[in-house]
């Protein structure tokens, strides 16, 4: 082809891209939730909270037990670009980063055996909004030039999961549709979160030693709800009447401890709640109600001695599909202060006004006050649950396997429990996809509960033909869902969302672990966990298990979003309400049956014996999805330059502290900045606060603390200035009397080019 016919072709496509995103931006893509074991003898507890998973009397005691397992835990720094980029969770366009309230972190947990050692398990728990498919490639393409060393970790032991934070930066993922608010594919957000995961997996498989896994539950009753309750009750009576509440409040905790010195040097945890706490008007990049968890966890563990001095703690997802922080439930924010329709949650027919409210909701902070407070709950029953696993807990034992392959659900065939052979569909989103969710609402007239004949303006059906019309098989594989917008068979410029989906799962002796790669509802993850479970058992007879486990059966867990992003998994009966989950169900309303039926068939090989044919021939790897980090368009636009004002220097205070402060005031101050993606500052740090103790300063908090706030602001664009607020909120307690004083970390680029690290320091002040 001519060069001239190449850049046309270019051309072409780049206008394209242009006006889908002025089409989709401009018609409201919601601002939603979107880019938003088998169960163990209850009758057992010994309290309300706290359920050990066997008597303490068929425990070993620690000290005489044999190590059963190599352990490692890293953790690293994965915070991208803090401004000037699009967060990922909400696709809105227009809530765009101004800076950082608490950095983000990759957590690795490596678990092996000590014989063979090759049989190992990595599982990431990244502070983002799930796992991705351009994402693991590069950590996997990582792990490969790391060298032999490295080589027992490959596709099939390496799960990639995300806490579901909505406040991060986005512009990282594989498919064109997340891509879209995010204005494309930024390289420096996609190299600092593989770089990190692959730094984090380093770290891990340094600290690897002999050591111990114990595992137990705990109850969480407070830090979750549902939130599409007219759904769930379209559920069969009688499954519903099995459990307790509409969402799962089980928290499962992997204890790690070293054997040489019983140290501990992590905790590894499953519960379920949307990473939606901070609301869709926040700007300042976040890890979310998980991301405070880990983090309070993490300093908690550090400063009281009790374990490692690198201790990690990863809180992971589950089925979190209909979840919610919002625990105090959904209302009307026009000035009724009523319930939401419980239908389909609008207000006066419409979605727009209708809010959960988070614990804290009173507070105008975008949703901080209660983003703190539900990380603070999950870290509570975390921490009690940590302190119950003593030498008579339930330790795992048993082999360490796993296995990883691809599935094309376009045209995925299977026998249904029912008997019948059916199949699931090419990804399609519905109409209430785009009303959003009571985390997040959408636009326009959308609305959730939205079946057959939509309830909407026959423009959007233009629009929807415009892009691509669903053909009449294409909306009967589909139904009773209406297809907004066909997404899974277009394919220019590239592919809009999977087709290709990932399957994997994990085993630790007794613990079997779902890798989901799209959010599983709460009843949606109960079946798959049941069905994991029960073919488990078949696999694995009681009488093979070490006598102390007798009494117990499989135990499985869900983490995900992993590895990919295939939105949601509804059930077959709520998929038929169509709200938001419904409608998010990409595959059809046979999706959640695809992944048990491609995860329960492939179980033989966690749990055959070495010398049977799954052992003996190597796992298919299935259809290659695409890897689009080259072919991906970026609209983000770069750095220019960055000027200080004038007659001032780059870290210049612009406002200082005050003389004194009291516990509990906000200590403000300004400094003449420069823009913070010349130097992300990974495992380092924007800004500090200094204590003088003993003639010399310490620093005592940095941008790992939910209380230190930087703020970036454009100045001037055409002169290059900008400036950086700092807000240093002191606590109540936790915070000594003293001289204190702030630093700010910047790197300034000229017009050459060329980036220069400077830095600013507030005066003394004084904390009474």
């Amino acid at each position: 082809m001519a060069r001239s016919n190449i850049a046309a072709a270019l051309g072409i496509a780049s206008l394209g891209l242009l006006v889908v995103y002025q089409l989709i931006s401009q018609l409201g893509l919601p601002n939603v939730g979107f880019f938003h074991f088998k169960n163990i003898s209850e009758n057992r507890a010994t309290s309300p909270d706290q359920i050990p998973l066997v008597s303490p009397s068929s425990q070993p005691d620690v000290s005489d037990a044999v190590p059963a397992y190599l352990l490692g835990v890293g953790k690293a720094d994965i915070t991208g670009p803090v401004v000037e980029i699009n967060l990922m969770g909400y696709a809105d366009p227009k809530q765009v980063g101004t800076g950082l309230r608490q950095r983000l972190y990759s957590r690795a947990f490596i678990v092996g055996s000590i014989d063979p050692p090759e049989d190992r398990i990595v599982y990431l728990v990244l502070d983002t909004q799930s796992g991705d498919t351009a994402i693991r490639y590069g950590i996997l393409q990582g792990l490969k030039e790391l060298g032999p060393e490295y080589s027992s970790y490959g596709k099939s032991n390496v799960a990639v999961t995300g806490t579901h934070s909505h406040s991060g930066p986005g512009a990282w993922l594989n498919y064109l549709l997340p891509q879209i608010t995010s204005k494309g594919f930024d390289k420096q957000s996609y190299r600092a979160i593989v770089d990190g995961a692959l730094l984090s997996i380093k770290r891990a498989h340094e600290s690897l030693a002999p050591g111990r896994l114990s595992i137990g539950e705990t109850q969480i009753q407070d830090a979750n709800i549902n939130r599409s309750p007219f759904a769930y009750l379209a559920n069969p009576e009688d499954e519903r009447a099995k459990y307790e509440h509409e969402v799962d409040k089980k928290m499962t905790m992997l204890k790690f401890q070293t054997a040489e010195d019983g140290k501990d040097i992590g905790v590894l945890t499953w519960f379920p709640v949307h990473g939606t706490s901070m609301l869709g008007n926040n700007t300042l990049i976040s890890g979310d109600n998980k991301g405070v968890a880990a983090i309070l966890f993490e300093k908690d563990i550090q400063n009281s001695g009790e374990g490692s001095e690198n201790f990690v703690a990863g809180f992971s997802q589950a089925n979190v599909g209909d979840t919610s922080p919002n625990v105090l439930g959904a209302y009307c924010e026009d000035g009724s202060g009523e319930k939401c329709n419980f239908e389909d949650s609008t207000c006066g027919g419409t979605s727009q006004a209708c809010h959960g409210r988070g614990p804290m909701f009173r507070q105008h902070d975008q949703g901080a006050s209660s983003c703190f407070e539900i990380g603070r709950r999950q870290y509570a029953g975390a921490k009690a649950l940590y302190q119950s696993l003593t030498a008579n807990s339930e330790f795992l034992d048993g082999p360490v396997r796993s296995f990883h392959t691809y599935r094309d659900f376009s045209n995925f065939t299977f026998q249904h429990p029912n008997g019948s052979v059916v199949t699931t569909c090419p990804a399609a989103l519905g109409y209430s996809f785009a009303a959003g969710t009571t985390d997040g609402p959408g636009a326009f007239d959308f609305k959730q509960n939205d079946t057959g004949t939509p309830d909407a303006s026959p423009v959007w059906a233009i629009v929807r033909n415009f892009l691509r019309e669903p053909s009449e098989a294409q909306k009967a594989c589909h139904g009773p869902k209406p297809i907004l917008l066909d997404v899974g068979e277009i394919d220019r410029p590239y592919l809009w969302t999977p087709n290709i989906v990932d399957i994997q799962l994990l085993r630790i002796g007794q613990l079997t672990i779902i890798v989901s790669p799209g959010e599983a509802t709460t009843m949606a993850g109960r079946r798959w966990k049941e069905a994991i479970a029960a073919s488990a058992s078949t696999l694995l007879p009681i009488s093979s298990l070490p006598s102390a486990h007798r009494d117990q059966s499989s135990i499985v867990v869900l983490g995900g979003p992993a590895n990919s992003y295939t939105h949601y998994i509804a059930t077959e009966e709520e998929y038929g309400i169509q709200r938001y989950e419904g409608a998010s169900t990409l595959y059809g309303p046979h999706t959640l049956n695809a992944y048990i039926n491609a995860t329960t068939s492939l179980l033989p090989y966690l749990y055959s014996s070495p010398d049977s044919p799954e052992h003996k021939h190597p796992l298919d790897p299935g259809p290659q999805p695409p890897i689009h980090i080259n072919v991906s368009y970026n609209f983000n636009p770069s750095v220019r330059f960055d000027r200080a004002p004038l007659f001032k220097h780059f870290g210049q205070v612009l406002q200082d502290v005050s003389p004194s402060y009291r516990r509990g005031e906000t200590v403000r101050v300004r400094f003449a900045g420069a823009n913070p993606r010349n130097n992300l500052r990974l495992e380092g740090t924007f800004v500090a606060v200094e204590h003088l103790r003993h003639g010399a300063w310490i620093r005592v908090r940095d941008d790992s603390d939910w209380d230190l706030i930087y703020r970036w602001r454009r100045t001037s664009t055409v002169m290059g200035t900008s400036e950086v607020k700092v807000d240093w909120e002191i606590g109540e307690t936790r915070v000594d009397g003293g001289l204190y004083r702030m630093r700010y970390f910047g790197d300034a680029k000229s017009l050459g080019g060329d980036v220069e690290a400077f830095e600013g320091v507030t005066g003394i002040f004084r904390v009474e």
